[in-house]
C-alpha cells in the first residue's frame, strides 16, 4: 500500500528480505495411511505485495478452509488501513479536513502503536509523511526527485501530535497533514491474520506477507523452521545466513529493494521524516526478530534502526530488550560494508557465499 500501497516516506515499503530455506518440513504420519500430511499453501496479492501462507500437517481440506478466513482477514484490514482505497479509515481522516472521523477499534490500536513507535524512535518513525510519500511516488513507472521548495513546505506538515484521538474518533489537527500507515501495518495485519489461524486450530505454519514473516508452532519433528535472511541487492537470490524460528515473528527492512537514480545520483526508498529525501545511512538492512505478536511493533522499528543508522540502531535495541524483556527482542544487522551483525541471542548461521 502507499500507505499500504506505497509505502511512506521514512516509513517505506518493507522489504521481501526473508526467503524460507526448507521447502520441505518433516510432517508426522497421520491416519491409517501412514501418508504424511503435505504442507497447504495459499498465495495472493496484498499489501502491495505477494502474501503467503503455508500450514504444516493438516490434510488439505481442513488447511483449506483455515486460509480462507484468513485471506479474508488480509482482504478486510487492507481496506479498511489503506490509504487510496476511497472507503477506507485512513482515506476518511486524511480528507475530513480537520474534522473528527468515527474508524474500527484496529484503526485505533494501529495509531495507538504508530505513536508509541515515534516516541520509541525519537522521531525516526513518523506516520504524518503521508504527503511526501506520495510525491516520491517510487512505486510510479517514472519517479523523480520533488522540488526542493515543495518538500520543506510539506515538512511544516510533519508532526504526529496532529494525530488527535478520542475514543473511537480521529482528527488531522493540521488539514493538511496527511498521515500513511504504510510502515506499521502490514506488521499489525500479520498479528491479526495469524490470530485468525489460531482461533481455526492451525498449530503449525508460517505467514509471510511480503517480508513479514510469522513463525506458528514449529516442524512436527520438535524443531523450529528455518528462515533466511537475503543479501541486500541480491535481487532475493542470495541469503547472507539463517536463523531457525518458532512462534516468532521476523521483519526486515532494507534501502535496496526499491530506488531509482537521477543526474547519476541513487535515490532509496527508506525516507527520512526529518529531511523528506532517502536516509543517510550506514545500514542496508535490519531485521526485527521477537516472539509471536509483536510484528506491528517490530515492523516500526526495523524501519526506524535503518534511518538512525548502526551505532545508534544498536542502542535502540539494546535499551528495549531491558524494558521489553518479556518479547525477546533481537536483531540482525547488515551494513554497507556487508557486514553481518547480531545480538547476542541470535542463533545466525552465516553463509559461505558472496
Amino acid at each position: 500500500m502507499s500507505e499500504l500501497r506505497a509505502k511512506h516516506i521514512n516509513i517505506s515499503i518493507k522489504v521481501l528480505l526473508l526467503v524460507f530455506l526448507s521447502a520441505v518440513v518433516i510432517i508426522s504420519q497421520t491416519g491409517c495411511s501412514g501418508k504424511a500430511a503435505e504442507p497447504v499453501s495459499q498465495s495472493g496479492y496484498y499489501l502491495d505485495t505477494t502474501c503467503e501462507i503455508t500450514i504444516y500437517e493438516m490434510d488439505e481440506k481442513d488447511a483449506n478452509k483455515c486460509l480462507t478466513p484468513a485471506f479474508d482477514k488480509l482482504g478486510e484490514m487492507e481496506k479498511i488501513l489503506s490509504r487510496t482505497v476511497k472507503e477506507s479509515d485512513v482515506y476518511a481522516i486524511n480528507h475530513a479536513k480537520g474534522e473528527y472521523v468515527t474508524v474500527k477499534d484496529e484503526t485505533i490500536e494501529v495509531l495507538k502503536l504508530a505513536k508509541e513507535m515515534d516516541e520509541i524512535s525519537d522521531g525516526s518513525f513518523d506516520i504524518t509523511v503521508g504527503e511526501i510519500s506520495a510525491k516520491w511516488d517510487f512505486t510510479g513507472e517514472d519517479p523523480k526527485v520533488p522540488d526542493a521548495g515543495w518538500i520543506k513546505e510539506a515538512l511544516t506538515h510533519v508532526d504526529v501530535d496532529n494525530v488527535q484521538i478520542d475514543g473511537n474518533k480521529v482528527r488531522l489537527k493540521d488539514p493538511a497533514c496527511s498521515i500513511d500507515l504504510g510502515g506499521i501495518a502490514k506488521g499489525y495485519i500479520a498479528d491479526r491474520v495469524t490470530e485468525v489461524l489460531q482461533e481455526e486450530g492451525v498449530s503449525r505454519a508460517i505467514v509471510n506477507l511480503g517480508g513479514n514473516v510469522v513463525t506458528i508452532g514449529e516442524k512436527s519433528s520438535g524443531t523450529p523452521f528455518v528462515i533466511g535472511i537475503e543479501r541486500p541487492y541480491s535481487d532475493r537470490t542470495e541469503i547472507v545466513g539463517s536463523v531457525p524460528s518458532a512462534d516468532q515473528t521476523l521483519v526486515t527492512s532494507g534501502i535496496y529493494e526499491r530506488n531509482f537514480t537521477q543526474d547519476g545520483k541513487l535515490y532509496h526508498h527508506v525516507l527520512d521524516p526529518d529531511t523528506g529525501y532517502p536516509a543517510d545511512t550506514d545500514l542496508e538492512a535490519v531485521t526485527i526478530i521477537a516472539d509471536r505478536g509483536n510484528s506491528g511493533f517490530c515492523d516500526g522499528l526495523s524501519t526506524s534502526c535503518l534511518i538512525m543508522g548502526e551505532k545508534k540502531a544498536k542502542a535502540l535495541i539494546s535499551e528495549l530488550q531491558k524494558e521489553h524483556p518479556d518479547m525477546h527482542l533481537e536483531a540482525v544487522f547488515i551494513n554497507a560494508a556487508d557486514e553481518v551483525t547480531a545480538t547476542d541471542g541470535v542463533e545466525l548461521t552465516l553463509s559461505e557465499e558472496k
